[in-house]
């Protein structure tokens, strides 16, 4: 534990062997047998602690049913000694598989599967009116809906039980996977008495997957889908991935990339997607298309995609009843259009309502969505892209279709370390906004770098629009109760791939993990999920779990530090994103380039959307607007992002601008630093083969922590012409170096 406080960082196998001829001669077989035990030994010595506990891969995810030490003394076995689960549906058979295999891992002994309770320690699964059982106790289950639970300890013609309750098989699977979960985390089971309902009703999973298997913006390998073997091939891992999304909540998904391509609509890939879709509709997952806007002229024979003429709405009626004859549960389309050269309604004078309604009319039909996304800005160059969502969208609230849903980023720029919530949360009461996160880390270091993203999302969601007073949080107009939305949703750019792990590192597997959980439940907190991740991922010591969290929570405001201090944003290097370059200009717009962000001068530096500047502000609830306006009442964690302030401000600190950057740099430097030294003094708690990944990427974080620093502060010093603080050290390269670096290969560039 000392390690969490050394830096401001935590202030946050045997056959017998037969000489082979000629192999060795019987004169040195004696001193070869001496030598090879001492190096034997020498190594057995040497790498004791690391093979203290099992190697493993990370395949299993959070669902690693280890057994509980002591099952039997801890009394955790005495409650699920049988097992009453029904498996009359593919969902109810899925559940008591997963109950099977959970319980035997933690128990160490499989539960007797019984018909009805007549032992001692029952486990009950299951709905009214799937289980007599669950229909004579007369639980209150109505207001759970069809995905909630209830887990409760009763006692069943005198005997102990427990129950797992709900209206709906696919609630009693969550419920389930509630259950393995307390175990999973040593929680008491003795009394226990829950009531779990989904906030959201759509929690999804958004793919940018291509379909020659390449991911946009993915680090962990090419794309899970194998479209090429799809649909007679399915690969057991697309079970796995229903199972690990459905433990955390997750009801849908997306399979393409919102850069799409119009190929995803025509009848051989739709089988492909159809066959996915029957893999997962047992966890309860529905799956959804991004749809090319263009698609009725690139495969459809039309000349036109103008969403008001008749013949291009005929053409998604039909291509929508062409989908849902395959894919029954079909949850609707994904839009992005008119956004990065992506076709759109706009382009034929129309608005986004026009384009959305005419799809939402196709799907309407048959019960599915439209999820049309927010991330727009024109091919012209604008005066603040950070404005152009809002005003684009604001003027349309309240005109699209009842089965349309709005999808926002949480930011207006895109995905940066860090950026204030964005304006149109609170801003279209008449029309449903559905959250967007980023699930991979595309500015935040990619697969390589520890950032957990837990107090990101925790941070966008607890900020507070005051459109209706104080307490208007964006995690309230997501989940509907601020605007009494009909219909609500969350969305994360998965960061999933065909890598052994999944995520391309066993840290990332957090951010999908905490995603799913608050998708479910946005108010809940980053720290008590990140706690719960790692005791199922890691260890239930505390001595492990508490410098683990201790290194995730600050990790993502060490990435901010290093890498965007201050409010900075969209420094990285130009198209991959990977690594610093703040110098980045020219090309064909402007907001493409990091000198559009920074605009940094000998005079001072940051973007001025204050009332005197692009006005930005003025897009927040007058209360919000007027502290972002005021330099001295913005939140210094955006103070370059409203304002533009000369080197010499003064900042809380006490530090002029200048310094107080450097010393941030500095500092997100020293807390990989600090992660390095806490990770390496768990060396033998953790299995060796994921703790040596993570110690690598952690000296491969370390490294372009430093990276990021020195290119940062070698750059902006050619404005500040000022000297570094007293203690800091000099850049390790001269400027001209960082500029000259140049990666056209790095992974996920689209």
């Amino acid at each position: 534990m000392r390690a969490l406080h050394m830096v401001r960082a935590y202030r946050p196998a045997g056959d017998s062997v037969r000489q082979a001829k000629g192999a060795i001669p019987r004169r040195l077989a004696g001193p070869f047998r001496r030598a090879a035990a001492a190096m034997v030994l020498c190594l057995c010595t040497t790498l004791l602690p690391a093979f203290a506990a099992h190697a493993e891969d990370g395949y299993d995810l959070w669902l690693r049913y280890r057994p509980i030490a002591g099952a039997e003394s801890t009394g955790y076995r005495a409650h699920a000694t049988r097992l009453v689960a029904g498996d009359a549906t593919p969902t109810q058979a899925a559940t008591r598989a997963e109950l099977l295999r959970g319980l035997s891992g933690l128990l160490g002994t499989e539960p007797v599967v019984a018909a009805g309770v007549d032992g001692d320690g029952t486990l009950i699964v299951g709905t009214p009116a799937s289980s007599k059982p669950i229909a004579a106790l007369k639980l209150k289950t109505k207001d759970l809906g069809r995905e909630g639970y209830l887990i409760r300890s009763v006692r069943v013609d005198g005997r102990p039980a427990t129950v797992i309750a709900a209206n709906d098989d696919i609630g009693a699977m969550y419920g389930a996977f509630h259950y393995l979960r307390l175990l999973q985390t040593r929680a008491p089971v003795d009394a226990l008495d829950i009531r779990e309902a989904p906030r959201t009703q759509l929690r999804m999973l958004n793919h940018w997957d291509n379909l020659n298997r390449h991911v946009e913006r993915g680090y962990a390998g090419e794309s899970i889908w194998d479209w090429h073997k799809l649909p007679d091939y399915l690969d057991p891992r697309y079970t796995d991935y229903a199972r690990a999304n459905a433990s955390i909540g997750i009801n849908a998904t997306v399979l393409n990339n919102v850069n799409a391509s119009a190929q995803q609509l025509t009848p051989m890939y739709i089988a492909k997607a159809a066959a996915l879709a029957n893999v997962f509709r047992p966890y309860g997952i529905r799956v959804f298309l991004s749809a090319r806007f263009s698609a009725p002229v690139e495969i459809g024979g039309l000349k036109t995609a103008d969403p008001l003429d008749p013949a291009v709405r005929k053409w998604w009626a039909d291509k929508a009843d062409e989908i849902y004859r395959a894919i029954p549960d079909f949850g609707g389309f994904l839009v992005k259009a008119n956004s990065e050269g992506q076709p759109g309604p706009q382009d034929y004078g129309r608005t986004h309502a026009d384009g959305a309604n005419m799809m939402a009319d196709a799907v309407k039909p048959h019960g599915g969505k439209v999820i049309w996304r927010a991330f727009v800005y024109s091919h012209e160059t604008p005066d603040d892209r950070a404005k152009q969502a809002y005003n684009e969208f604001v003027p349309l609230d309240g005109k699209f279709r009842d089965n349309v849903m709005v999808q926002v980023k949480n930011g207006a720029i895109d995905f940066q370390p860090r950026e204030p919530f964005h304006p149109l949360f609170g801003a279209m009461p008449k029309t449903p906004l559905m959250m967007e996160f980023q699930i991979t880390k595309e500015y935040l270091g990619f697969a390589t770098h520890l950032a957990y993203l837990g107090p990101l999302f925790e941070e966008t969601l607890e900020a507070d629009t005051q459109v209706r007073g104080l307490g208007s949080t964006v995690a309230k107009v997501v989940d509907g109760s601020l605007h009494k939305y009909a219909l609500t949703g969350m969305a994360g750019v998965a960061n999933i791939g065909s890598d052994r792990n999944w995520s391309g590192s066993h840290f990332d597997q957090a951010n999908w993990y905490v995603y799913g959980r608050l998708a479910w439940n946005p108010h809940l907190s980053a720290r008590d999920i990140a706690q719960e991740w790692t005791r199922m991922t890691f260890s239930n010591d505390a001595d492990v779990v508490q410098p683990i969290v201790g290194m995730m929570m600050g990790s993502r405001e060490a990435v901010v530090d290093y890498m965007t201090p201050l409010g900075l944003h969209h420094l990285m290097g130009r198209s991959h994103h990977y690594g610093p370059g703040p110098w980045v200009e020219g090309g064909p717009r402007a907001d493409w380039t990091s000198v559009y962000y920074h605009r940094a001068t000998k005079d001072g530096i940051g973007f001025d959307r204050t009332t005197h500047g692009s006005d930005a502000v003025s897009q927040y609830a007058p209360p919000v607007a007027r502290a972002f306006d005021d330099a001295a009442k913005t939140p210094e964690q955006f103070l370059l992002w409203f304002h533009h302030v000369p080197w010499d401000y003064t900042t809380k600190s006490g530090r002029p601008l200048w310094d107080e950057l450097v010393h941030r740099y500095s500092q997100g430097v020293g807390y990989v630093g600090g992660m390095r030294h806490t990770w390496n003094g768990l060396r033998g708690r953790i299995d060796a083969e994921r703790h040596a990944q993570v110690a690598t990427f952690l000296a491969i974080q370390e490294k372009e922590a430093k990276w990021w620093r020195d290119a940062s502060i070698a750059y902006f010093q050619t404005f500040s012409q000022r000297p570094l603080p007293e203690g800091e050290a000099p850049p390790e390269h001269p400027l001209e170096y960082y500029e000259s670096l140049e990666f056209p290969f790095a992974p996920g560039n689209g």
